[in-house]
């Protein structure tokens, strides 16, 4: 058997050899292009050779001139050309990584440039599909920060129905709702291709929640979803903790900021029974849940028994001295967390203190650790620091919007200064004033970049959004 590639022009010549015949007879057969030759011997008598001849058709992706394509689906459809769109199209023909495997990332975020662009609309969004469903060299979109609702909604569901090489969609901050959500999440239930998706700052409520939930169920595929600042409510969360008791394939998960009537923490008891038999999850994002003590003290329950998270965030909630305490006792028998963020919480010293009492004796897994105005003064930081002095695992710290006295800030600059705690891996850097030390802030941090990062780049984008460095779920982060 053989396996034959044909060329764009391609013509076939078929032999039929037999030693009764003078010459060889000769047949001449065009083959469609795109297509596969494969040849077949069919029969060997009498010293004649049969050959089958059999021709596999391929569905090729649309050719890299992304351009061409959207002038024509404009004309032929009679939508305006939208020229932001054409002029991301223009720059991806020019992409060389259209020819390798790895594919590109079109993005198409209408936010965040040097003049204001005209946002994609739900008529831009039908055109630019019709053109992409077939591009499989598209592995990446990204349409945050434009006016897509519900309409645009329905028609990317039915390209995740269609297109089978999108590995990454971000819907963020558009404006999308339940309805959306729906289609969108139901897309999803036979989708095998996406690995990340983003629908943060969508106000998609408790019930669009609930369908993202009911595909939990029987998505295979998908290993990051953000659901942040999405209007999440009780009853989804408590869906989404249930469905993630069975889902295997989720890495990584983001549910900050639901609005929770409730003061009783339900949602953080049902999280918590979730981690102690999910095995696959590695980061979750709980910030401004307003979690209190209590709730802590239930996750750390559970993380006893969980050796798969590597991320926790718990910034922005209602965290003091005594919670911290739970975590500290988990951090003394922890050996899978990596990354632990308090950005916000009221710890104070002796929070400060639990936590570097853990990692000077006991813990040698943390890698990062953010206490960004947690309450912090003088005492709590110069223990922190003292942490790091002897625990040469803990590389990462963050400590700006806390009270430096002068002890503090000598402690940290020393820190940087004899090479212990790399600039690039914390959000102080030191000067002095008169002769005493002094921080000053740096635009660093564990996920400092979340909902907007600069057009010109300030700082290493390592540095501004560490935690992707450390923490990797999947290569479109």
């Amino acid at each position: 058997m053989l396996f034959l590639p044909v060329s764009d022009t391609p013509v076939l010549h078929t032999e039929s050899c037999n030693p009764l015949q003078t010459e060889p007879v000769f047949t001449v057969m065009q083959i469609p292009a795109q297509s596969a030759l494969l040849v077949l011997l069919l029969s060997c008598h009498n010293d004649a050779v049969t050959l089958c001849f059999v021709f596999r058709q391929h569905t090729s992706s649309v050719r890299p001139d992304l351009h061409l394509h959207y002038v024509q689906a404009c004309q032929k459809s009679g939508q305006p050309e939208n020229p932001f769109v054409a002029h991301v199209l223009q720059e991806a023909d020019k992409n060389d990584e259209i020819r390798c495997t790895k594919g590109i990332t079109l993005k198409i975020a209408g936010n965040n440039h040097p003049v204001p662009v005209q946002r994609v609309t739900d008529d831009d969004l039908g055109v630019l599909a019709s053109i992409l469903r077939h591009a499989a060299f598209v592995k990446g979109l990204d349409l945050a920060y434009n006016v897509l609702t519900d309409a645009g909604a329905k028609t990317m569901a039915t390209f995740l129905q269609e297109n089978s090489s999108l590995q990454y969609l971000n819907l963020m901050f558009n404006d999308v709702g339940t309805s959306g959500a729906e289609l969108i999440a139901g897309a999803l239930h036979r989708n095998r291709s996406l690995v990340h998706m983003r629908m943060t700052g969508n106000k998609i409520g408790d019930q669009g929640g609930m369908f993202f939930a009911s595909m939990l169920q029987s998505n295979s595929t998908l290993q990051k979803l953000d659901l942040g600042d999405c209007d999440l409510g009780l009853k989804c969360l408590i869906a989404i903790a249930t469905a993630l008791t069975q889902n295997k394939s989720l890495r990584a998960i983001n549910l900050n900021r639901p609005l929770l009537s409730s003061q009783q923490e339900e949602t953080t008891v049902h999280i918590a029974k979730m981690l102690k038999d999910n095995s696959s999850l590695v980061e979750l994002h709980l910030s401004k849940h307003e979690m209190k003590n209590f709730g802590v003290e239930r996750l750390c329950e559970a993380l006893y028994e969980n050796s798969s998270l590597r991320y926790l965030d718990l910034s922005c909630n209602k965290i003091t001295s005594d919670g911290v305490k739970f975590l500290g006792e988990l951090l003394k028998w922890n050996q899978s967390l990596v990354i632990l963020d308090l950005n916000a919480n009221r710890i104070e010293d002796v929070g400060a203190t639990y936590l570097s009492e853990a990692l000077i004796l006991h813990n040698r897994t943390l890698q990062a650790l953010s206490v960004v105005s947690c309450s912090i003064s003088g005492k709590g930081l110069t223990a922190l620091s003292n942490a790091i002095k002897a625990n040469t695992i803990l590389s990462y710290i963050y400590i700006w919007g806390n009270t430096f006295d002068e002890d503090a800030c000598m402690s940290f600059s020393e820190l940087i200064q004899m090479g212990r705690l790399n600039p690039n891996c914390t959000d102080v850097t030191p000067y002095e004033v008169d002769g005493q030390a002094q921080l000053a802030e740096l635009s660093h941090g564990l996920q400092r970049e979340y909902y907007w990062a600069p057009r010109h780049r300030v700082v290493a984008d390592s540095a501004a959004n560490a935690s992707l460095g450390l923490v990797a779920v999947s290569e479109y982060l």
